[in-house]
């Protein structure tokens, strides 16, 4: 009986078929057995094992999580940065009071070595110029045009943050909540949504060039219509995700 030879690059195709994709830093992060059971529940609609792939995210960087509110990024970052890299979790006093506990709980008794909680309003960061890797800004970019009483980002405390601190090669990873074309900002101070066209405008007039984009987190059934907490949308609304470089 003859015998039968399989060819070399079958032999590859059914290897690759029968082994899964090995799990990298960014899906150790997410199943790290020590992240909290809420955090746990938002990973189906904020996918950040992929949204930390998308940024390049790597061990040793510094990482600043501006507007961080209760650090559940932070958390996820710390993991990939590792011993040698340092997460800032930024919030100013608005996001600290809108975070109330959850700031305190992530922090509590050193948990997390390489996190450093930071308190401070754009404009008094007290963080090394040209220190930072990697901006990572979720849904708080539209809060750049809102408007309340003790309320006092706008863009000229915000773009002048970003300038300063990112490294020269460094990058900044914005992720928000889609508002439809031609609304400008003008919805961050209603839906609390934002235009994406005006964003890479807005961050282009501000010396920044859009990078790369990612549809990841694209949701073609949300109502942009729809303030984002709205209980039929809250979680789910559609978003951009985009990496800005210098200019």
């Amino acid at each position: 009986m003859p015998t039968v030879r399989t060819p070399l690059l079958l032999t590859f195709v059914l290897l690759f078929i029968s082994f899964p994709a090995m799990a990298d830093v960014y899906d150790d992060a997410v199943s790290n057995p020590y992240r909290p059971a809420a955090d746990r529940q938002r990973d189906a609609d904020s996918k950040p094992a992929e949204l930390m792939r998308f940024a390049g995210v790597k061990a040793g960087d510094t990482v600043l999580d501006m507007f961080a509110g209760g650090g559940y990024f932070s958390e996820l970052l710390a993991y990939v940065v590792g011993s040698q890299g340092t997460v800032l979790m930024h919030n100013n006093l608005a996001y600290q009071g809108f975070s109330g506990e959850a700031i305190e709980k992530r922090l509590a008794d050193g948990r997390l070595g390489n996190v450093v909680g930071l308190f401070a309003e754009l404009e008094d960061m007290g963080v090394p110029a040209g220190s930072v890797d990697v901006i990572w800004i979720s849904m708080a970019y539209h809060d750049v045009y809102y408007v309340a009483d003790g309320w006092t980002v706008t863009p000229d405390t915000f773009f002048p943050a970003l300038q300063s601190l990112l490294k020269p090669d460094g990058r900044i990873i914005v992720m928000d909540h889609m508002g439809s074309i031609g609304t400008g900002s003008s919805l961050g101070n209603t839906l609390h949504r934002i235009d994406p066209e005006y964003t890479q405008a807005d961050f282009a007039a501000h010396g920044f060039r859009l990078a790369q984009q990612s549809d990841v987190l694209l949701n073609p059934e949300d109502d942009l219509s729809k303030n984002v907490f709205d209980p039929s949308i809250q979680g789910q609304t559609s978003k951009f995700v985009y990496t800005f470089v210098r200019q």
